[in-house]
């Protein structure tokens, strides 16, 4: 009788041990992964993703704006040279002023310019293409300066967000006395996000300023070689 008391016991010790047992594994399994959606970690950055978005998209109307006017004024002017040079040759001044005029490019009026200064002395000429061939390259420019001013600033409001929130985290952190990981490494990967998303709008708008800086220089070196070649056929007729 003893002997079936005793394994009894026995029985339902072993029985409670492998409830506990169970009980602690599911509490340490694993939890299953959550699908962390791209438009959800955006808005946990908090408000300071409103000026990073609002600076990105402000560099992209710029960049294309900017990308499709460049490749317009960068466009191939053979045939308005050919029909410049050919009116020139004929004495007929006035229709080459006109098609330099109708052709509306940076190279027509730089051309239309030089061509109302003939019967002056060729540096006037010169200097009158010049001075034209600035202000077109200034137009070129337009607001291409503010995709620098974003690469930089999109950056620093990243940063500015993630240590406001850090700044937030270890205050909460002093008011509860909770110093667990998961608190800390919960409230730090979304407040990282702001860093991400500055310098991603950042890197983007280094990369278009540059390109739109490769572009212009290219239109102004078409334009000077265009110039002169005006120039010298001004001079042909003098030799």
């Amino acid at each position: 009788m003893t002997f079936l008391l005793i394994a009894q016991a026995v029985t339902d010790t072993a029985q409670q041990l492998a409830d506990t047992a169970n009980q602690v594994t599911q509490q340490l399994a694993p939890l299953p992964d959550q699908d962390l959606r791209f438009g959800d970690l955006l808005m946990k950055g908090g408000w300071i993703m409103l000026p990073i978005g609002i600076l990105a998209v402000l560099g992209l109307v710029i960049f294309f704006e900017r990308y499709f006017t460049i490749r317009k004024a960068a466009k191939n002017e053979s045939q308005l040279m050919q029909q410049v040079r050919s009116s020139i040759v004929s004495g007929n001044v006035e229709s080459a002023i006109a098609i330099s005029k109708n052709s509306n490019t940076p190279l027509g009026r730089m051309l239309a310019k030089g061509l109302l200064r003939i019967g002056r002395p060729i540096k006037d000429i010169e200097g009158a293409i010049e001075n034209i061939g600035k202000l077109e390259v200034s137009k070129l420019e337009k607001n291409i300066g503010i995709l620098g001013i974003i690469a930089g600033i999109a950056p620093m409001l990243g940063f500015l967000g993630t240590i406001a929130g850090v700044i937030k985290i270890f205050y909460d952190i002093s008011k509860t006395d909770n110093i667990s990981m998961g608190v800390i490494s919960g409230g730090l990967y979304v407040k990282m996000v702001t860093s991400a998303a500055g310098l991603f709008v950042g890197l983007v708008a280094y990369v278009c300023y540059h390109v739109l800086n490769m572009m212009v220089d290219k239109v102004i070196l078409k334009l000077e070689t265009d110039a002169i070649e005006f120039i010298d056929l001004l001079e042909e007729p003098g030799k």
